[in-house]
């Protein structure tokens, strides 16, 4: 039952959590970083993106000159795990870390991979950043919190997978961005957008530019921060659309934030809800109907009933 003992929906709170998430944003940048210092370019910057896995969070197979490599975040064992087609494997513990000492650590171990992996030292899309070789500061690791943060990715990438699968046109895969610590999922019109103005802090204008190159309708989840002190869901169309921010959409906790340009519902109003698969689902079916009737795209070409498990879709 919905926000009993039994709800496999985890509690997050974020004035309990903050300093545990904080965290694993800084060292998710520096894992995403090693994947993105190898990883050719592909669309709107997907190289450089995790994945919630069945321990934490991967990098998937990262290529470089002499062969593979991948990092993950176990939040089973709370290690960071390195594999590498030569043979290495590598362990490094998330608890009892500074910035500087994990990011040194994450250099060695990437090393012994076969060849040395160069990571960018300074942290993105953050304000005022430190860079990581500076960042000597003690910092929180509650394993707890680690875990719940996990376990709330794992509920919100089965609900981001299936709304995935109810489209035609082209998809993001469903994959965590390290630069705002964000879960995402994003729908393309297949029409050209307007440049993007950049003007991310301290992110590439070239960068925001390329992964908004095209008109989207994208969701996601984010555990709190800046204008949102609390976890919460997203939605936002790029270009917005005219009536766009004035259409109803599902749940009723749903609003839309004027300083972000965005549809936000906090986490507590998905996980409380009779059923928080289709509270979730509802939000993000709607704000997408929301992004694609009034930017006119073509619905009928672009979607399709959700996938089911080895079932060819009808053509």
């Amino acid at each position: 039952m919905a926000g009993g003992v039994s709800n496999p929906w985890p509690r997050l709170d974020y004035a309990k959590d903050r300093a545990t998430f904080e965290t694993l944003h800084l060292m998710s940048q520096i894992v995403g970083k090693a994947r993105t210092a190898c990883a050719p370019w592909v669309n709107h910057g997907w190289q450089v993106a995790l994945y919630v896995s069945p321990r934490g969070f991967t990098t998937s197979p990262v290529p470089h000159a002499d062969g593979l490599f991948d990092l993950e975040f176990d939040f089973v064992e709370h290690l960071l795990r390195c594999r590498a087609s030569n043979g290495f494997l590598g362990e490094i513990p998330l608890s009892g870390q500074t910035i500087a000492s994990f990011y040194s650590a994450v250099e060695e171990m990437l090393t012994r991979t076969g060849a040395p992996v160069p990571i960018h030292g300074v942290p993105n899309e953050i304000p005022d950043p430190v860079p990581f070789t500076e960042d000597t500061a003690s910092r929180v690791y509650d394993r707890d919190a680690a875990w719940r943060l996990w376990q709330a990715l794992v509920r919100i990438e089965r609900v981001f997978q299936e709304f995935r699968s109810g489209y035609l046109g082209k998809v993001s895969p469903v994959h965590l961005f390290w630069g705002a610590f964000d879960l995402a999922v994003t729908r393309f019109s297949g029409r050209t957008a307007p440049p993007h103005p950049g003007g991310v802090p301290h992110l590439p204008d070239a960068v925001a530019k390329e992964a908004y190159s095209h008109e989207v309708s994208s969701a996601g989840f984010w555990p709190g921060g800046g204008l949102v002190d609390y976890p919460a869901f997203y939605s936002y169309a790029y270009p917005e659309p005219a009536g766009f921010r004035a259409a109803a959409v599902q749940p009723a906790q749903a609003v839309f934030h004027e300083a972000l340009g965005e549809f936000v519902l906090p986490y507590d109003a998905v996980r409380s809800a009779p059923d928080p698969d289709a509270a979730l689902m509802a939000f993000l079916i709607s704000t997408y109907e929301a992004a694609a009737n009034a930017g006119q795209w073509a619905r009928v070409e672009l979607e399709c009933d959700f996938g089911a498990p080895g079932v060819p879709r009808r053509c």
